[in-house]
């Protein structure tokens, strides 16, 4: 599974994929993105294939697949 485009918002991440827009809380991302400033989560790069999501300032990496699983 791979998004099209990213967006992040002060209290979610919503993914745009092919079929539909997938709206996750950060709480529900994980620990480290819950507690990130909203600078931080805007930091937010969609790898080239769409399959995963890194945040730089952060050190963390998601995969797309992981995430609307768990949505």
């Amino acid at each position: 599974m791979s998004a099209l485009n990213i967006e992040t918002t002060g209290d979610a991440l919503i993914l745009v994929l092919a079929d539909r827009q997938v709206r996750i809380p950060w709480e529900r991302c994980s620990e480290k993105l819950a507690s990130a400033t909203e600078g931080q989560r805007s930091t937010a790069e969609l790898s080239p294939g769409g399959y995963g999501i890194q945040w730089p300032l952060l050190d963390e990496d998601l995969s797309i697949s992981g995430l609307v699983r768990d949505a």
